[in-house]
This record gives structure tokens, C-alpha cells and sequence, in this order.
């Protein structure tokens, strides 16, 4: 692990005066001497007292050194009433060097004292390093520093030289007591590898008396550290991640082992607390307001990318992201649904090129990954070890017992950790099912405590990603109609919302749409969240209802529910138009449903603005939909698609500038055209593009759903 890691952690933490601590170098002999004098009676005003857990003799080491420096630095300031001899260049190097070394110095005593105990122990050799390569530096300095030509005296050139002769001397010195803790540390990582939980006695000598973590908070505080680590890990830095996330689930298992439920934890909605913001890129990019363009951001993490890759369906996604929807046991196209082929990943080098021009011109840091040879990935070496596994099962059971037994705030508690856990890898999601958490999330879907509700909702958003876990969760008595009264009258935004993606989750099972349609309220509670809905509440409403709209049988009970004035009404609004419209091509494919569609008067107008502005899906599912509408709504119907203004044109330019499907679409409503009377009025110029477009269209209505409508998935179903 390069220093420079270690001022990235610092930098991702904002220490306040470590701006203020970076001056500039070209300064007079006097300023330099002066300021090199200030910085470092400041540094050692600092750390002179600091209490440091881990690394304690070698702080104090260079602590020492640094007040030998300030001894010289206070002595060649104040010698001569503030007049100093001119020095030799030699000297003046020496300054400028010793400036960097104080500026090194300190943000390896900040990182000392600020980083967690936990990340410390597991850093021991690597930070021991740190301060020896430190050690050699000033050994070198001192070397080469003209101590006989700079005028000391002869008391204050007797502790250089001391200095001096004890840098020389200096080795690499590891603390026993703290490796034999950090040994201790990975020997609980090897008990859960074998499968066995370590005594309880043995964890809180470590934890409690060993590392003095006494409560939950600051357990909590070692957890997030470590989180942190692993969401801005450098590809030097040592333990690797998945074995970073076996000490996270151990430490997590201990913060309940040992410190309980404590109630006073959570007091806000977890969607009103301040969320942590993961990534350097990120971070900048919002504190700045920079708008990026949709098509430099992952369609899953909704993240600039900092690693696009293209999969089998030919979409881009960030690396990290599409790795860990296959590690889920996802094999489908998390945007277009389709089956992949296979599992490589081919560097998208000319979008990382277009982001790194971005990123340079509008001043953002870009996080470089090195790509070259790894068109093939191993998604094994992204698996959490078993130990991590093992740790997450045995906090499982604590969780579960909690949520059974424990009081109104230790059921949030534990409602928030089960949605944590539940975040990442089918394991979780199976284990925590089978632990019997579902039932228990259940009742507190109609808790009145808004912390417990949003946590346990998102909780069972998480959980149903598994396939397995929408059976038990369908099956569980009265689940169903719980998280449905969650969504229409849920306490905060983030739980109706998370209720309708639970919805939306729980629909890709095809024999579950019609009794989610059926079930009180469902489809009136999406349509009320699509039509006032947050953005995201839009998104997560749009999408459920067009998964429900997939099951012919659902189309009557969709209008009379008023789905279909929502879905017309969301055709403006960019964000969801596309779903809205494919929800709207499927409904009218029934006479029903186009008869109801045709009663909308914004409904044409909706669908011929998408033909001109959407986006390439948009203006697919907006032709497939008039299409239908015309099979389906007679001659009225019919007719009032036929005058709608621009279509002739709008058509004209599908059939030649359309996806392969809209290219199919807009050539048999060319034809259905054709065949009314006085069509030849109307659309006499599109002859030749009818003909361009004959070999590929087909006026088969009977043709596979994934033919007639396209909705990326996107947000298929974003862990929470």
C-alpha cells in the first residue's frame, strides 16, 4: 500500500486543518525558516499528547525527531535578532525536503489516530513500514544537511547529530503485543471458515478488553470504517475485499453478541438519514451539482463509470456493478431482460476514453482501473469467503430472535440489519429466509413506528430478490396485503416507494401478477404513486404496473382502477414514458383495454410525441402501442390515430432510422393505413418506405410479447 493510499483515506475524511496545512515551498530563506518552524510546533502541538492505541513507539519515535527539528528550526529563526545568515544551497534543499517530510509526517500520525482500530491492527506491518521508510528519509536528510555551515550552536548541533546518528540505526519495529492481536484477529476468521462460532468469552476479551470497544456506537463506527475500505479500495491495498468483508460480518456479529439492541440508535426513517455517499467520484461530483450525461453513468449504480465494460446484449455497465448482479445469481440483462449468452466482459475503452475527457475538462477526479487482459472476469474472486458467510448466518439468528422478542426499538434495529445483510449475495437472502425473518418482517409492515416499517419493507424488497424468497414470502399468510398497506398508506415516502418495488420483485413470477392485481388497492396505490409520486416512486410504480399488465387477465381490473389514465398521463414525463408506454401497448391489445385507452384525449397526442422526441425504446413501444390500438379499437379508434398530425412523417423516419422492431411496427400500421378508405390521401408519399421495410415487417399478431414491447429494466430491482 503506496503513502499516497494513505492520503487518499485522509482526503475522502476531510481533516480540517489539512488544507491549512499545505503551504507553498517557494518562499524567502527567512519565510521558509519561519513557516517550517510554525508547521512544525503545530504538528507537534497536535500529536505531542495524542493518546495513539496501536503504533504507539513508533509515533512517539517520530514525534521526538520532529521536536529535534523544531529545536533547530526556533534556534536558526530567533539566532541574530531575527536576521539569519544566508544559508548554502545545500541547506535550502534540506528545508524544502524537510517540509515534505513534515507534510508526510502528519498524515501518517492523522491516520494513526483517526483511522479505526480494527483497519489499524490489520495495517500493522504495512504502517509499521510507513514510519520506518519515514525514519529512513530524515536519516537521509541528515545526511546530506551542512550542519557545521548554518550557524548552530553547539548544544543544539549536538541533538542533530544525535538524531542523526539514532536515524541511522533505526529498523523496521513491528509491536508484539499489537501483531499478536492482529493474529488473534484472524484466527476468528479462520473459526468461521471451519464453520464454528468462537466463544463468547474470547470475543469480548478481544473486542471489550483488548481493543476497547466498549458499546455499540463505536462498534458501529469500526463496521463503517471498514465498509469504507472496501467501497474505495485500492488494488494494493492488503487484507483483499472479500476478506475485509469476512472481519465486517465478525465485527457486526459481536456488535450484537456483545453490546445488544441498544434503542437510541435509530430515531429517523433510514431514508432521512444523511446516506453515506460511497465513492470519491461521487462525493465530488455532488458537492459540485456537475450534471453528467445518462449515458457516462452505470444503469445500475447510477454512478459515473469508472470501468465501463460491455456484456453478451452489447449494454455497458460499470464493472463492479455488473459483477455483482451475476454474483446475485442473476443471468439476464439487468436493462433489456435478456438471457446472456455468456459472462464476458469486454472493455468499453472508447466511452472510458469520452468519461476521462469529462471527468478532465469539468475538473472531477477519475478513479483509474486497469483493464488490459481482463476481457474475461472471474466473478469467483468477487465471492465473500465462507467465513463472511458463516459470521452473517450465526447474526442472522440474533437478528431474528430480536425481531420475534424484543422491543419496539430493537425490532428496528434489527429490521435495518437484516435489510443491510439482505443487500448482497443470494446466500444472505437465503439463510436469512430460512432463519424464519419473514414472518416477523411481516408484522412490522403495519408497525407504527416509521423507522420499523420502512427497514422491515425494504427488508422484504431486498429478500424477494431471490427467487426462492418470493414463494415463502407470497405464501406467508397475509404478507401480500401488508405490503400493499404499506404502499398505499406507508409512514414515509422511501417505505411506499420500496413497496411498490417489492411489487414490482414479486410480479416476475407470472402466476403472482394476477393475485397481486387482485389483492385490495394494489393497482389503485401504484397508479396514486405514478401520477404524484417522487421520481423514484414514479419509476418504481411505472414498472410494477407494466409487469402486472403482462397478464391478460389483469386488464380490466387495470382500468377500472385508473392504471390507464396514470399510465397516459406519465407518457410526458420523461423518466417514465417508456414503461408507461409499453404498459399502454400490452392494455390495448384487448378490446377493453383499447376502448379505455381511446376515451383518454391525451393518449394519441402522448403516444405521437414520443414517436418524435423519445428515445429509441420510447418511440418503439409508442408505434407498438398505436398499432394495437388500431387491431384492437375499430374503426373510430382507428380513424382518430389516422388524423393525428406529423404520424406520416414520424412513420416515414422509423421505417428507416428504427430499431428493428419499430422498423416492423411502423410497416404494418403503414399497412392497416393502407387498407382504410382514403388512405392514399393522407399517406401517398410513404410508398417507398413501405417497400423498404416489407422483407422485415410481419403483421403476425400472434408474435412473442418480447417482439411487441421494449422496456429496459434498469432499475430491475435495486437493493436497498
Amino acid at each position: 500500500m503506496a503513502l499516497a493510499a494513505i492520503f487518499s483515506s485522509l482526503r475522502r475524511r476531510r481533516s480540517p486543518s489539512l488544507e491549512a496545512f499545505l503551504a507553498p515551498v517557494d518562499l524567502t530563506e527567512v519565510a521558509l525558516v519561519q513557516t517550517l518552524a510554525a508547521v512544525s510546533s503545530e504538528l507537534i502541538s497536535c500529536f505531542a499528547n495524542r493518546v495513539f492505541f496501536f503504533q504507539r513507539r513508533n509515533s512517539r519515535s517520530l514525534i521526538r525527531k520532529m521536536e529535534v527539528f523544531l529545536v533547530m528550526l526556533e534556534y536558526l529563526r530567533d539566532s541574530g535578532s531575527g536576521s539569519m545568515p544566508s544559508f548554502p544551497s545545500t541547506a535550502i534543499l534540506c528545508f524544502k525536503e524537510l517540509y515534505l517530510l513534515l507534510y508526510r509526517s502528519k498524515i501518517l500520525l492523522d491516520y494513526c489516530a483517526q483511522s479505526s482500530k480494527l483497519w489499524l491492527l490489520l495495517q500493522n506491518h504495512s504502517i509499521s513500514g510507513h514510519f520506518h521508510d519515514l525514519n529512513q528519509e530524515i536519516s537521509t536528510l541528515l545526511d546530506v544537511f551542512p550542519i557545521n555551515d548554518v550557524g548552530l550552536s553547539d548544544d543544539v548541533r549536538e541533538q542533530v547529530e544525535l538524531l542523526q546518528k539514532h536515524a541511522r540505526k533505526g529498523k523496521l519495529y513491528v509491536d508484539k503485543s499489537d501483531e499478536n492481536l492482529r493474529l488473534r484477529f484472524f484466527s476468528f476468521l479462520n473459526e468461521f471458515e471451519k464453520g464454528r462460532v468462537p466463544n463468547h468469552v474470547d470475543l469480548r476479551l478481544f473486542f471489550v478488553e483488548r481493543l476497547g470497544i466498549r458499546d455499540a456506537k463505536s462498534c458501529r463506527s469500526e463496521i463503517e470504517f471498514l465498509e469504507e475500505q472496501i467501497v474505495n479500495h485500492e488494488g494494493d491495498i492488503e487484507p483483499t475485499a472479500c476478506v475485509l468483508n469476512g472481519f465486517v460480518a465478525i465485527t457486526r456479529y459481536c456488535r450484537f453478541l456483545l453490546f445488544g439492541f441498544e434503542e437510541d440508535e435509530v430515531k429517523l426513517p433510514f431514508g432521512n438519514q444523511k446516506k453515506l455517499r460511497k465513492g470519491l467520484i461521487t462525493r465530488e461530483i455532488a458537492d459540485t451539482f456537475i450534471t453528467i450525461s445518462k449515458d457516462f453513468c452505470c444503469p445500475i449504480s447510477l454512478d459515473l463509470m469508472t470501468d465501463p465494460v460491455i456484456i453478451s446484449t452489447g449494454q455497458t455497465y460499470d464493472r463492479s456493478s455488473i459483477v455483482r448482479w451475476m454474483e446475485e445469481g442473476h443471468f439476464t440483462c439487468p436493462k433489456t431482460g435478456q438471457m446472456l449468452i455468456h459472462t464476458r466482459l469486454v472493455p468499453n475503452r472508447a466511452l472510458k476514453s469520452l468519461i476521462m475527457l469529462w471527468c478532465t475538462a469539468h475538473n472531477v477526479p477519475y478513479d483509474h482501473v486497469e483493464t488490459a487482459d481482463r476481457s474475461t472476469e472471474s466473478f469467483a474472486e468477487a465471492l465473500p469467503i465462507k467465513a463472511a458467510t458463516e459470521a452473517n448466518r450465526a447474526t442472522t439468528t440474533l437478528l431474528v430472535k430480536h425481531l420475534a422478542n424484543g422491543s419496539q426499538g430493537a425490532q428496528a434495529i434489527a429490521a435495518r440489519e437484516i435489510r443491510l445483510l439482505a443487500k448482497t449475495g443470494k446466500k444472505n437472502r437465503a439463510f436469512i429466509a430460512e432463519a424464519g425473518a419473514i414472518p416477523h418482517l411481516r408484522k412490522l409492515l403495519s408497525s407504527s413506528n416509521p423507522v420499523a416499517q420502512e427497514n422491515s419493507v425494504t427488508a422484504m424488497l431486498n429478500l424477494s430478490i431471490y427467487d426462492k424468497n418470493k414463494i415463502r414470502i407470497m405464501g406467508e399468510d397475509g404478507c401480500l396485503g401488508s405490503i400493499v398497506e404499506v404502499l398505499r398508506l406507508g409512514l414515509t415516502s422511501e417505505a411506499r416507494e420500496n413497496a411498490a418495488a417489492t411489487l414490482f420483485s414479486l410480479s416476475a413470477v407470472h402466476d403472482y401478477k394476477k393475485r397481486i392485481a387482485d389483492q385490495g388497492g394494489a393497482i389503485e396505490a401504484l397508479a396514486g404513486l405514478l401520477r404524484v409520486g417522487t421520481p423514484r416512486g414514479k419509476k418504481d410504480a411505472v414498472t410494477a404496473l407494466f409487469n402486472l399488465s403482462t397478464h391478460l387477465e389483469n386488464c380490466a381490473r387495470m382500468i377500472e382502477a385508473g392504471a390507464v389514465t396514470a399510465l397516459v398521463g406519465a407518457l410526458v414525463n420523461e423518466g417514465v414514458a417508456e414503461e408507461a408506454a409499453g404498459a399502454l401497448a400490452l392494455i390495448v391489445r384487448q378490446p377493453i383495454g383499447a376502448e379505455a385507452v381511446g376515451k383518454e384525449e391525451m393518449a394519441v397526442t402522448g403516444l405521437i410525441t414520443m414517436m418524435r422526441c423519445g428515445t429509441a425504446r420510447g418511440k418503439e413501444n409508442a408505434v407498438a402501442a398505436l398499432l394495437e390500438l388500431c387491431r384492437s379499437g375499430g374503426a373510430a379508434a382507428t380513424e382518430r390515430v389516422l388524423k393525428a398530425p406529423a404520424l406520416a412523417g414520424l412513420l416515414q423516419t422509423l421505417l428507416f432510422t428504427g430499431t428493428k422492431r419499430a422498423r416492423r411496427k411502423a410497416a404494418s400500421l403503414a399497412r392497416v393505413f393502407q387498407r382504410c378508405e382514403n388512405a392514399s390521401l393522407h399517406f401517398g408519399g410513404l410508398g417507398v418506405g413501405y417497400a423498404f421495410a416489407g422483407n422485415s415487417a410481419t403483421s403476425n399478431r400472434d408474435s412473442r410479447f418480447a417482439d411487441d414491447v421494449s422496456v429496459p429494466m434498469s432499475i430491475s430491482v435495486q437493493v436497498l
